[in-house]
């Protein structure tokens, strides 16, 4: 399928979660299984081009494409997690959100040294959380050169503000405006 044709399974959810908000929702991708298989297809072949040795994805729906994209390469695939769900000792990093802050941890042993990670995702917008994952992953020991995206919203210029730290910056499909 081409990401014109993945496009077409995104739902757009006019006013959430608030008026004004046009929401995509790719629970109508991911329940699309040659959608799915796809945009897996996708992300993997931009995974392989960027010499990844593991996959990242940071909780909730970058696991299911991350995790998804790593078992169809045959690499490992390192959870990016919301605080208090890992059973052994974390590094974190706290990061601002619109109206307040969050957190992601991991644990800090699953990355060996030097390992070429790639962090996959299911959307970027303003980049908040894929900048916090990046520095977490970074400060583990992984060398993390590219961010992968199902879906890119341009205009609020995530994608740019991880360029600017030096990532390099691919989705499969983007959606001008918000």
């Amino acid at each position: 399928m081409t990401p014109d044709d993945l496009k077409a399974l995104v739902r757009s959810v006019p006013d959430f979660p608030a008026p004004g908000i046009l929401f995509r929702d790719i629970t109508t991708l991911i329940a699309h299984g040659p959608g799915l298989s796809a945009t897996v297809d996708h992300l993997a072949g931009l995974a392989h081009g960027a010499g990844a040795q593991a996959l990242a994805g940071m909780e909730a729906r970058g696991f299911i494409f991350g995790a998804a994209v790593a078992a169809r390469m045959g690499l490992g695939f390192v959870p990016i997690r919301k605080p208090g769900k890992l059973p052994v000792p974390t590094i974190g990093v706290d990061y601002a959100l619109e109206y307040g802050t969050d957190r992601l941890e991991l644990d800090p042993t699953a990355i060996p040294d030097g390992q070429r990670v790639v962090m996959v995702d299911d959307l970027i917008a303003t980049g908040g959380t894929a900048l916090a994952a990046a520095e977490l992953l970074r400060r583990a020991g992984a060398q993390i050169t590219h961010a992968l995206f199902v879906i890119d919203l341009p205009d609020l210029h995530g994608a740019s503000r991880l360029r600017e730290t030096g990532l390099t910056v691919a989705s499969v499909i983007d959606f001008p405006g918000h």
